[in-house]
């Protein structure tokens, strides 16, 4: 076998291969074999009809046909491995001339991974938030685990802000009522902004009882997108009492005894989880500064794939998810059809960038993945998806997605090199040292973000 590769552009290549005959035969036999298999000729046994009747019969050119579809992935990869290539994605593949006894030769056009080049990124300086916890801020920590720990009880007064009221409401659009559209005995907070819009002005001064009607757009069901006239009917008012803010306080909701320690180990868990955020910041920062400093031709067909891949997983899962169609979705961000399409279109070119870009600097600097470190990532991942670590684990290689996390951790690695030779300063002008549990594990995350795998991965593993 010959094989000639010709480059058509950075990142794509046609392959011409020329197979002599003699290299068919064990394909051309297996050909015979299999249609030996599978039709009937009188006065021969099934499997045992010779070559020579199988020609008369069926074709000389039937049988070439079955031969060379069986051979040619295998000679493909000889070629592709010839060439020393990286293929992305399958080859378009064109039979130019099938002599029989003679040669077969085809050429192969297929998009490749581009050569990089990685150029001195140590210059690269970002800036990012300080960690600062105010006061404030552990005092608001301390008073959403308070709104865990409160009680209600039913009162006989009328509904106000912060109230919990039990109500049964139907919906009607041209003055029909939906099938979809009545609920009862739903549970609902005033002032929380998780029902229909215009239902706190409408049970607002209501006791048990009371009814009103309010006009709203429905944004789901049947008839969503489109107004509706609601009908509300309160069951049942409940207030909600907070504990009181003491050591009895700190006992009930934590390990601790008084409610200064409480308010001590709230500062340091906000401190921690500002002190990921900065780091995650930190590798946004310096992976967008280092994809600016690298050229990286982008193969077209590999891009457009990705785009219909990022348009359908919106559009059918997370969308889906949450009950929204894709029309819905761009009126709540207020965009076109275009400015969303263009913004895909950015979304995937970074994401296939990103991954050229880190792969490459694994290469260079030798990264490999641990098990320990591979494990870790794997129950993370699992922990987002809401499925256990075995049943992700499973799902995972039943999938064939184990090079895929490799891959993300790998590449989280390069991005962490790239962020411990950069100068990342926070916004009060002070050098950050970022802890290096964090600024892996955040910089896996950001990998995850640009390439938008997290999300694929997942629909993957639930299917």
């Amino acid at each position: 076998m010959k094989s000639a590769v010709e480059t058509l552009n950075p990142t794509r290549v046609r392959l011409t291969v020329e197979v002599p005959f003699e290299e068919l035969k064990p394909s051309l036999d297996a050909a015979y074999k299999k249609i030996n298999q599978q039709v009937t000729v009188p006065g021969f046994r099934k499997g045992k009809i010779p070559a020579r009747v199988i020609d008369q019969r069926f074709g000389r050119g039937a049988v070439l046909e079955e031969a060379v579809n069986d051979a040619l992935p295998k000679f493909y990869t000889e070629a592709v491995n010839e060439g020393e290539l990286n293929p992305l994605g399958q080859p378009e593949v064109d039979i130019t001339e099938l002599k029989d006894n003679e040669s077969l030769t085809f050429t192969a056009e297929v998009d490749i991974r581009p050569t990089v080049e990685i150029p001195d990124y140590s210059g690269i300086e970002v800036t990012v938030d300080a960690v600062e916890v105010s006061d404030e801020d552990v005092e608001k920590s301390v008073e959403q685990l308070r709104e865990r720990f409160a009680t209600t009880s039913a009162v006989e007064r009328a509904a106000a802000e912060g109230d919990i009221v039990t109500v049964d409401l139907e919906a009607k659009v041209d003055g029909e009522v939906l099938e979809d559209g009545v609920a009862q005995g739903v549970n609902y907070t005033i002032g929380s902004g998780e029902l229909l819009e215009g239902i706190d002005e409408a049970v607002t001064g209501l006791e048990a009882g009371g009814t009103a009607t309010f006009t709203s757009e429905l944004k789901g069901g049947s008839a969503q997108g489109k107004e509706a006239e609601v009908k509300v009917d309160v069951t049942e008012v409940k207030a909600r009492e907070l504990p009181e803010l003491d050591d009895d306080f700190a006992q009930l909701a934590s390990e601790f005894d008084t409610l200064d320690e409480l308010k001590a180990d709230s500062r340091k868990r906000l401190e921690r989880s500002r002190a990921f955020e900065q780091a995650t910041q930190a590798q946004e920062k310096v992976l967008d500064a280092l994809l600016e400093l690298v050229e990286v031709p982008l193969p077209e067909k590999l891009l457009e794939e990705e785009v219909r891949t990022r348009k359908h997983n919106l559009e059918h899962h997370q969308l889906g998810q949450m009950g929204l169609t894709l029309e819905a979705y761009l009126k709540i961000q207020e965009k076109t059809a275009e400015e969303f399409d263009a913004e895909l279109q950015q979304q995937a070119e970074k994401g296939i960038k990103t991954q050229f870009v880190l792969d490459e600097l694994v290469n260079r600097e030798k990264l490999s993945v641990s098990q320990e470190e591979l494990t870790e990532h794997l129950m993370r991942r699992a922990q987002s998806s809401g499925m256990s670590p075995d049943q992700f684990a499973q799902a995972v290689v039943e999938g064939g997605q184990v090079p895929m996390l490799v891959g993300e951790v790998a590449r989280g690695k390069a991005l962490a090199v790239v962020v411990e030779a950069a100068t990342v300063k926070d916004s009060n002008g002070e050098v950050v040292d970022l802890d290096e549990e964090d600024e892996v594990e955040a910089a896996v995350e950001t990998v995850e973000a640009a390439e938008g795998t997290e999300q694929e991965s997942a629909e993957k593993s639930e299917s």
